[in-house]
C-alpha cells in the first residue's frame, strides 16, 4: 500500500508543485490548506484518485487529521516578509506556533516523518558564506517565526519520529499558484509588461535562489532518505552556484527576454536582507542537485506570459491578496456590528 502524505499549504506556490510530484511517485496525498487563492488552481489534481482536498486552517489541525498519515510536509505559512509584517501576532501564530503544534500532534498520532518548510531568510544579514552552523540573524517577523519553528520542532526528533527542516533559498519559476512577488518572477513580469526591470536597494545585496520544482524535489527526498541522514537536522536548499547579487539577476533576466529592457536601479536601503549561503551539506548528505537556473526560469515565465498561460492578477502578489482578505473581513465584521448583516 502506498504511503499517505499530508501536505499543509497544498494550495500554495511550492505546495501545489510538491503535491503533483508526490502523486507522480504513487503517493496518496492529503492537501490541507485554507485555499485563500482558490482550489481551482489545482486543476486536474482535484480529481486525482489519490488526492484528498482538506480545507482547513493549520491552527485547527487535530490528532484525528493525522491518524493514518505516514509523513507530513508542513508548508502552511504566511509566505514572505511583507505578508509576515501585515500582522506580526498572526504570523507567529501560523508560522511558528501552529507548525510546532502540528509536529507535536503528528508525533503523538504515530506519523513517522515530519518535514518543516523553513527559509534561508533566517540568516537575514550576514557576512561571508553562511552554513547551517552559522548563527541566524533574522531581520523580519517571517524569518524569526521560521527560526522559532525550527527550534521547537527539531528537538522532537527520535527513533520513532524523523523530523527535519529545509531552509529554502528564494524560490522562482512557474507554479500552478503563481507568485510575482519573488525576485526573478517579478523582474520577468516587469520586463514583459513594462519593458523595465526595477532593482531596489542598489542591487548589491546577495540572494541565493532555487527553482520551485527543485525545492519541491528536496521535500520528496526527505521522505525517501534513511532516517540517519536527516533526523534532527536542518538543510539549506539551493546551489552554491546560484548565489547572486540582485543586480546580476536583473542582467540575467534581461538577457533572456527577446526585446530591449531598461534597468532602473534605486539606491535605497529598504531591504536589509543580504546573505550568501553554502549548500554543501544538502549536496553532500542528500545528493541534492538543482536542475534549473534563473535563466531557465525567466525564459519559461516569458513563454507562459506570451501565450497567456499564467495568471497575472491580484492573487499573484501575496501581500496584496492577504490585505484584500483582511479588508473584506473588516468590512463584513463592521456591517455585522452595525446590524446590516442578518
Amino acid at each position: 500500500m502506498s504511503e499517505t502524505i499530508l501536505v499543509t499549504g497544498a494550495g500554495g506556490y511550492i505546495g501545489s508543485t510538491l503535491v503533483d510530484q508526490l502523486l507522480a511517485k504513487g503517493k496518496r496525498v492529503i492537501g490541507l490548506d485554507r485555499y485563500f487563492f482558490g482550489d481551482d488552481l489545482l486543476g486536474d489534481t482535484r480529481a486525482h484518485p489519490s488526492f484528498t482536498l482538506l480545507r482547513k486552517d493549520n491552527r485547527d489541525i487535530n490528532e484525528a487529521d493525522l491518524r493514518g498519515v505516514d509523513a507530513v510536509c508542513d508548508l502552511a505559512a504566511l509566505s514572505n516578509d511583507p505578508a509576515g509584517a501585515l500582522d506580526e501576532r498572526l504570523t507567529y501564530a501560523i508560522n511558528h506556533e501552529a507548525r510546532a503544534r502540528t509536529a507535536t500532534l503528528a508525533r503523538k498520532a504515530g506519523v513517522k516523518r515530519y518535514v518543516l518548510a523553513s527559509s534561508c531568510s533566517v540568516y537575514g544579514a550576514g557576512d561571508g558564506v553562511l552554513t547551517e552552523d552559522s548563527t541566524p540573524n533574522p531581520v523580519s517577523t517571517y524569518a524569526d517565526a521560521n527560526l522559532k519553528a525550527e527550534q521547537d520542532i527539531l528537538p522532537l526528533a527520535s527513533g520513532d519520529f524523523v523530523a527535519s527542516a529545509l531552509r529554502q533559498a528564494t524560490v522562482f519559476g512557474l507554479s500552478k499558484r503563481m507568485r510575482f512577488d519573488l525576485v526573478v518572477n517579478l523582474m520577468t513580469i516587469n520586463a514583459v509588461q513594462k519593458g523595465k526591470i526595477f532593482v531596489l536597494g542598489g542591487g548589491k545585496q546577495w540572494r541565493p535562489i532555487v527553482h520551485v520544482r527543485d525545492t519541491a524535489n528536496a521535500f520528496v527526498s526527505q521522505l525517501e532518505l534513511p532516517a540517519s541522514v536527516i533526523n534532527g537536522k536542518v538543510f539549506n536548499v539551493g546551489s552554491s552556484e546560484h548565489n547572486y547579487q540582485v543586480l546580476s539577476l536583473a542582467y540575467i533576466v534581461r538577457e533572456n527576454i527577446p526585446f530591449p529592457i531598461a534597468l532602473d536601479v534605486v539606491p535605497d536601503d529598504s531591504d536589509a536582507r543580504d546573505y550568501r549561503v553554502s549548500f554543501d551539506r544538502a549536496e553532500r548528505d542528500l545528493g541534492f542537485r538543482v536542475t534549473q537556473s534563473p535563466a531557465d526560469g525567466a525564459r519559461e515565465i516569458y513563454e507562459a506570459l506570451k501565450l497567456g498561460r499564467v495568471d497575472t492578477g491580484p492573487k499573484t502578489i501575496t501581500v496584496k491578496w492577504y490585505q484584500h482578505i483582511i479588508d473584506a473581513k473588516r468590512l463584513v465584521d463592521g456591517l455585522a456590528m452595525d446590524g446590516r448583516l442578518l
